[in-house]
């Protein structure tokens, strides 16, 4: 089976993550694809494949005959989808010789169009996986599963040596828990790789130092008839708040290594107004200085209309995994090489996101990213070239074949 044909079965299993959720994993439908990977992986001849009780999926493949002592290598994926799109009744459009315009997005009525996509205008003559305009298409990190299976699948008929491989395929990582319950010393890798990046070519080991801020405003009611030097309305002082923070430190004007706070949602009324928002540098100092601008813009607030009114509350989600990867390179390296045995040119760039390898290399399994060739993740917008998730499977092939010599 293809890598993109798997694609297309994966997406049309339910598998959005739960923020709001206290269970493990955050929503049962995860267990729904878990359990059809474990049967794919048991049918390709894996050992130990099972699902655990925190719905991650684990699986060995033995190395061949001369390379039992050869490192242990990890492939790693995601199952789930972000809550930032829907991600239910997902159905995708195969766009084949694409011309290099607009794609009409069937369900929506618009447009995915390289006026506002212009990674688009060099994938003419490739054949697109899309949205229908109404979802987001589940590529992150559904085509990173389908990758490696569909690279273990092919290695095994090609025959050939290759190294031992350990595959895990986590929950939740669209929320920042991915790695939370994940059994390194079961798992058993001495190093791994995420199959969760982005374009054609892309390998990260440096990613977003990444925290959350909630910001809760307490208000006073009164009629406002009356309310002349008595109403404090929680919902300007919230506005007050984000307007304290730099205009231009927000994604839509940041790209590369520079950071960004990002307001995800807002609710108010007078009494009580909320403000949830992501921080995000790749700098540590930089991430510091970020989170105690919070801070301080409360602590002012707080000044201004009296203590208790503006409560900020920060947690850590992940660091930057450069540091960890850094003594390890060769496994970079490794990577690189791999991509040019399959025809690709590596691209190293920093990961404007997070991933369950940043969480692991911080445990001690340093784990870089590779891509899986989609684009516009958690979004409606989102598509992947057939051409590159065949390139996806090349490579990881190679590193497997590379790592055996």
């Amino acid at each position: 089976m293809r890598a993109y044909e798997r694609l297309l079965k994966y997406v049309s299993v339910y598998t959005t993550s739960d923020p709001d959720s206290a269970t493990v994993p955050s929503s049962m439908r995860q267990y729904d694809l878990a359990n059809i990977l474990v049967d794919e992986l048991k049918a390709l001849g894996l050992e130990n494949v099972h699902v655990d009780e925190n719905g991650v999926v684990y699986g060995w493949l033995s190395a061949t005959a001369g390379c039992e002592q050869k490192p242990a290598l990890g492939f790693i994926a995601h199952m789930d989808t972000a809550p930032d799109c829907a991600g239910e009744n997902v159905k995708p459009q195969i766009i084949e010789h694409y011309d290099g315009g607009d794609v009409l997005l069937a369900g929506s009525g618009e447009t995915l169009s390289p006026a506002a996509f212009p990674g688009l205008k060099k994938l003419a003559g490739m054949t697109l996986i899309t949205t229908d305009g109404t979802t987001l298409l589940g590529a992150d990190d559904k085509a990173g599963i389908a990758e490696i299976l569909t690279a273990v699948e092919e290695l095994l008929a090609e025959g050939g040596a290759h190294a031992p491989l350990r595959i895990g395929f986590t929950p939740d990582e669209e929320i920042g828990r991915g790695a939370d319950r994940f059994d390194l010393a079961h798992f058993g890798a001495d190093y791994a790789y995420t199959v969760d990046g982005g374009t054609l070519g892309e390998l990260e080991y440096e990613n977003f130092n990444a925290a959350s801020a909630v910001v809760t405003v307490h208000g006073r009611n009164v009629h406002p008839g009356s309310a002349k030097r008595c109403m404090i309305n929680a919902q300007l002082i919230a506005m007050e708040f984000h307007g304290m923070l730099p205009v231009h430190d927000r994604p839509e004007a940041t790209e590369g290594y520079e950071g960004f706070s990002h307001l995800c949602a807002m609710q108010g009324e007078v009494e009580l107004a909320t403000l949830e928002y992501i921080i995000r540098d790749h700098d540590r100092a930089s991430f510091e200085a970020r989170k105690a601008l919070f801070e301080s813009a409360a602590a002012f607030l707080n000044a201004k209309y009296g203590a208790g009114t503006v409560e900020v509350a920060l947690r850590d989600s992940y660091y930057n995994m450069r540091e960890k990867i850094e003594p390890h390179m060769a496994i970079v390296e490794a990577a690189q090489q791999a991509m040019r045995d399959a025809g690709v040119t590596p691209r190293v760039v920093p990961i404007r996101g997070g991933t369950d390898g940043a969480r692991l290399s911080y445990e001690g399994l340093p784990c870089p990213n590779l891509f899986t060739g989609g684009e516009n993740y958690h979004g409606r917008f989102e598509y992947v070239p057939v051409e590159d998730m065949e390139a996806a499977v090349r490579t990881l092939k190679c590193i497997l074949r590379n790592a055996a010599k």
